[in-house]
């Protein structure tokens, strides 16, 4: 092996993606069972969610709001995400970037109000990948907020234009 032979380092960062993804897919399949004690089983206990109007500062907070929401204004609802990145900042940290939005019961469609741009940490720790932190923001608050001031460089693709 080459010190230029990236096929070890990529290998693992595939087996770490997968990983990361499938606790997000166990929160996704929990919400749809609408059970917060399998929502929160990959969270770390000191985990944070921060949600437009609520900060939410652990573990047990989480799961009580969500056991809370399920019970209520999200009895029978489902959540759906699409993942736009992922990325390892650190060799035991992952950052996730997706859309998501509520389906809320009998709707076959998300209503613009219920979609969202969603950032996750997750690190590993034992051998486990778990979620640190959690915030989204209204997806349509996003998209105006884009629009008054313009695309950032980060925004632009090839050649300047905007993304």
């Amino acid at each position: 092996m080459t010190s230029t032979d990236t096929a070890p380092v990529q290998a693992a960062q595939d087996v770490a993606e997968r990983a990361v993804l499938a606790v997000l897919d166990g929160v996704y399949t929990a919400w749809a069972a609408n059970d917060p004690d399998a929502f929160v089983a990959d969270y770390a206990a000191d985990a944070t969610a921060l949600l437009p109007g609520t900060c939410l500062r652990d573990k047990e907070e989480i799961r009580t709001a969500m056991a809370a929401a399920f019970a209520g204004p999200l009895r029978d609802s489902r959540a759906v995400h699409d993942v736009q990145s992922v990325r390892f900042p650190g060799p035991r940290t992952a950052l996730v970037i997706s859309k998501g939005a509520i389906l809320l019961a009998g709707e076959t469609e998300p209503r613009n109000e219920n979609r969202a741009l969603d950032s996750w940490v997750l690190s590993e720790q034992d051998g486990a990948w778990r979620v640190r932190g959690f915030h989204n923001c209204p997806e349509h608050t996003a998209r105006a907020a884009r629009h008054e001031r313009g695309p950032t460089r980060h925004e632009r693709g090839p050649g300047g234009q905007e993304t």
